[in-house]
């Protein structure tokens, strides 16, 4: 293999740590509650940051190992349960799939629509109704304000935010 090969590898093994951790701390430590069961986090950006330079391996791998790590590192509402790290690694799928080189307004409100349904909604809402035997409908309705908060609050963000972030990181 060729050094310029192996020096690109480890540049990428190493920003995917760095976003990785990145992640971690804002999803466990720099996070705004809004009530009991609301709470605003920027979490979201080390894993858009991710999608659009490394696309959705990248994306999966910093929101998937993010969430591994952090639950096992801050436990905050009991033992590690898998299937919030496949949510999280589904999410990250989605950012990379629409965010990857192409980014318009279009493909961000999408990615954000789809990952706030799909993996905020209903796959949160099953986990939690299989773990704590909550009725599935009653918990997807009352995360849909959840969704809807945090859906508006990454759209804007992403908007505003995503391409100067990205222009100015110059992660190659």
């Amino acid at each position: 293999m060729s050094k310029r090969k192996n020096e690109e590898k480890i540049f990428t093994l190493v920003c995917l740590a760095l976003l990785t951790a990145m992640q971690i701390v804002i999803a466990r430590i720099l996070v705004i509650p809004l009530s009991e069961s609301l709470r605003i986090s920027f979490s979201f950006i080390p894993v858009v940051i991710a999608a659009r330079r490394f696309g959705a391996v990248g994306a999966v791998t910093v929101y998937g190992l993010g969430d591994f790590i952090g639950a096992v590192a801050f436990p905050t509402t009991g033992a590690y349960f898998p299937g919030f790290t496949l949510t999280a690694a589904v999410s990250g799928l989605i950012y990379g799939l629409f965010l990857g080189k192409k980014t318009s307004k279009l493909r961000i409100v999408l990615s954000v629509v789809l990952s706030q349904f799909l993996c905020t909604v209903l796959m949160n809402s099953y986990w939690i109704s299989s773990l704590y035997g909550a009725p599935f409908g009653a918990t997807a309705l009352s995360r849909l304000g959840q969704a809807a908060v945090m859906g508006t609050v990454q759209i804007i963000f992403m908007i505003l935010c995503l391409e100067r972030i990205c222009d100015r990181i110059k992660l190659r």
